[in-house]
């Protein structure tokens, strides 16, 4: 029964399924090339940077300057100039684009520049102009100034420090997403400096820092969700983030995945992982007096498999040739 309501069902269709392949086939038309320098065309120049064509970038930035005076464009040489892509390297021509593109108001120009006045890089250096260029793209939202200019607040004047624009100018930044401004926005909440400690903000920076692939912030969330503090207690998440930050070579997540591993809190205990672990951060030249005990009771092919293991050496098993089987 259900193989005639298929058969019927398919001849009822077949009809129009022929008729269709009669009909020609409709394709949408072809549509001409965008202008160059319409509104809405493609970005030729930072298309071809970003592929690596450097010297294709070069001459459509270069093609734009003379025919828009696109500031842009003046970054991108800028940037090729600096650093030396489809061009010599001259510092002080990257220099001199950021400084035209910074007075045609980009913010990208003004960052650049202002950083290059920072470390008297292809103009001579001067810090009250180059804050001054990045208090300016800050106010702007770039992130990166607001970042650059939380570092500077850490940098000592007379001894002193001013945590709290750090405070403001890495919480700008780190509210924009940036990782390296939320780790280091946990780091002041976390100790206090700038505004009162808010260990619960601190982790939850961390946390967010390291979903984005920061090391350090991994480990500061491992230790957070480990101790449970300013967050839930939670040792197998701990143990995730040291692991995370152990392969991108944290040494000190090595050793703290390594005791995380030899107790099995966390994670199933390995005793040999732990020991592979402790051996790879020993070799970077951080020692931990548990582990060294820890080790040395290891027997003595399991130490030396983790010894194998840390030095990327794979276990020598050599397969036993295959015995024929009697009918």
């Amino acid at each position: 029964m259900r193989r005639a309501l298929f058969l019927l069902t398919f001849l009822l269709l077949t009809p129009s399924i022929a008729h269709a392949t009669n009909e020609a086939t409709q394709f949408p038309p072809i549509e001409a090339p965008l202008d160059p320098d319409a509104p809405n065309a493609p970005d030729l120049a930072y298309g071809a940077y970003q592929r690596g064509y450097f010297l294709n970038a070069f001459y459509e930035a270069t093609r734009r300057v003379e025919s828009k005076k696109d500031p842009v464009a003046m970054v991108l040489l800028g940037i090729l100039y600096a650093e030396g892509l489809g061009v010599p390297q001259d510092l002080e021509k990257a220099a001199s684009w950021y400084a035209v593109a910074a007075e045609r108001g980009n913010f990208d120009a003004m960052f650049s520049l202002g950083m290059a006045k920072l470390k008297g890089v292809g103009v001579p250096k001067s810090e009250a102009e180059g804050v001054a260029l990045l208090e300016k793209a800050a106010a702007s939202g770039h992130v990166a100034a607001s970042y650059n200019l939380g570092l500077i607040a850490l940098t000592p004047v007379n001894g002193q420090t001013d945590d709290a624009l750090a405070v403001r100018r890495f919480r700008e930044a780190a509210s924009a997403g940036n990782p390296d401004a939320q780790y280091s926005l946990a780091v002041l909440l976390k100790e206090g400096r700038g505004e009162p400690q808010d260990l619960g903000a601190a982790a939850a920076l961390f946390v967010d820092a390291a979903k984005s692939g920061h090391v350090d912030a991994m480990v500061e969330a491992g230790i957070a969700l480990f101790n449970g503090t300013g967050i839930a207690k939670d040792e197998k998440a701990a143990a995730d983030w040291f692991r995370k930050a152990s392969e991108r070579g944290s040494v000190l997540a090595m050793t703290r995945f390594a005791r995380l591993l030899s107790a099995g809190v966390g994670i199933e205990a390995d005793p040999k992982g732990a020991a592979a672990w402790y051996f790879r951060a020993k070799e970077k030249g951080l020692s931990d007096p548990f582990l060294e005990d820890f080790v040395a009771k290891l027997p003595d092919d399991v130490r030396a498999a983790a010894q194998d293991e840390a030095s990327g050496v794979k276990a020598s098993a050599v397969a036993a040739p295959a015995q024929a089987k009697t009918p």
